[in-house]
């Protein structure tokens, strides 16, 4: 009877590619997927270790799934919490955990791990499950954000060759490719030759109907990147603005301010006023006045960007910001988060309130699930449709009903089909 796996995958969308390609490994080995962690011969937590949050989440799923895993089972900690604290976090779990395993370090039962041995990036993967999939085209980051604690255990930015994306992109059959990095506008800077962003975003453009772009620095976003995306199936824009207060933004390390992001919002309206726009904004980082706040909520009532992100800031260790003064208090941090979500939840609901009687191309993540450009998967809202639409194809939709982020929609011909029996009554 082969061995068993089970991975259980915490933190975003770049350690989901992760998973994935460990699963890869797993399955050459022979292995098969386990039906729970219970029944598996070998557990793999992959961690996240971006701020103490995730770290408490990370640590909490270890001890959860060594208290119920086979105890005849071998137990692995791999990913950003087994990198960053290696040996200590080790020590730390004792002998509730068989190993911890940093990047690059074989996760099987046949080998233990010892040193790396490959490169996560280029391993196969396991066909998708989903009509959609992230595909990671670098690692590591050459920013020196003074919030972010990332480049000093994922290390310096590290870009794969745009062939080997793209054979990674065909051989999973997607309809929509969700590319990820770090820094995904300054992908191709530490290659030789001419690959970057644009040429490897027109490539996949040839070989997958949509595709996605996450995490854009806004300070690398050129005008021919911005008139690619602008003009493709998916004019979607995710922006990493971080805040709009110029002295702040300093602080944090950060390129920009309230003006600039504004501009490139508007350039991009200019040129597609259907363009969706998602961004992220830290709250109470050092030195966040009242000031920096309302300049936030003007920006945010202003722009009415699609969907929004704000998360406490986290104070990390090993970064600049660990020692900044002027340090936020958490009770002013969830009031200023609370005031921005409230105006941030008005702005969205209104957005799709608008959308009801557009038609729209949709494509069908799973029954009676879909998304159209607007919506990036597991982070954006959903177009709830007929059940009778295949997953996995791509359908036109009338949006007839807004519910809070998410809409609903029936096929335009069936709405037309509609009107027309309504008429003849």
């Amino acid at each position: 009877m082969s061995e068993r796996y089970w991975i259980e995958t915490l933190g975003c969308p770049k350690n989901e590619v992760d998973s994935e390609k460990l699963e890869g490994t797993l399955l050459n080995d022979g292995m098969i997927l386990a039906d729970s962690p219970e029944s598996a011969d070998l557990v793999v937590v992959n961690t996240c270790a971006f701020i103490e949050d995730a770290r408490k989440e990370s640590i909490d799923t270890i001890y959860q799934l060594n208290n119920v895993r086979n105890p005849n089972s071998e137990l692995v900690v791999t990913g950003c919490l087994a990198e960053r604290y290696g040996s200590s976090l080790e020590e730390a779990l004792g002998d509730d955990v068989n190993s911890v395993a940093g990047f690059g370090v074989p996760v099987s039962l046949s080998k233990k791990p010892s040193a790396p041995e490959f490169d996560l990036l280029n391993l196969p993967r396991p066909s998708s499950k989903r009509p959609w999939g992230y595909v990671k085209v670098a690692e590591g980051c050459d920013r020196i954000c003074g919030f972010c604690s990332i480049p000093s255990f994922r290390g310096p930015q590290r870009s794969r060759s745009v062939n080997s994306i793209l054979s990674e992109i065909e051989t999973m059959e997607l309809s929509e490719v969700v590319l990820v990095a770090q820094d995904l506008a300054s992908y191709g800077k530490d290659l030789e030759g001419t690959a970057d962003m644009l040429q490897l975003y027109e490539q996949a453009s040839k070989v997958v109907k949509w595709v996605r772009l996450l995490y854009l620095y806004p300070s690398s976003l050129n005008e021919r990147l911005i008139e690619a995306i602008g003009s493709s199936p998916v004019p979607y824009f995710d922006l990493s603005l971080q805040h709009v207060s110029q002295p702040l933004l300093r602080k944090m390390r950060r390129w920009g301010n309230y003006q600039k992001f504004t501009e490139i919002i508007q350039r991009i309206r200019s040129l597609n006023g259907k363009a969706a726009f998602r961004t992220n904004f830290i709250i109470g980082y050092p030195g966040e006045t009242e000031s920096d706040h309302d300049a936030l909520l003007r920006f945010v009532e202003e722009n009415r960007i699609d969907w929004c992100g704000f998360f406490a800031f986290s104070r990390e260790e090993g970064t600049y910001a660990y020692s900044l003064e002027g340090q936020v208090g958490k009770t002013l941090i969830n009031e200023r988060l609370l005031e921005l979500s409230e105006l941030q939840d008005s702005i969205a609901s209104v957005k799709r309130d608008e959308l009801i009687g557009d038609d729209v191309e949709v494509l069908v993540d799973e029954v009676g699930i879909a998304r159209s450009f607007r919506e990036a998967p597991e982070i954006d809202g959903i177009i709830k449709v007929s059940s009778d639409i295949p997953t996995g194809e791509f359908a036109n939709v009338k949006i007839v009903e807004a519910v809070g982020t998410d809409v609903v929609a029936i096929e335009s011909e069936k709405f037309e089909d509609l009107g027309n029996s309504l008429k003849e009554t």
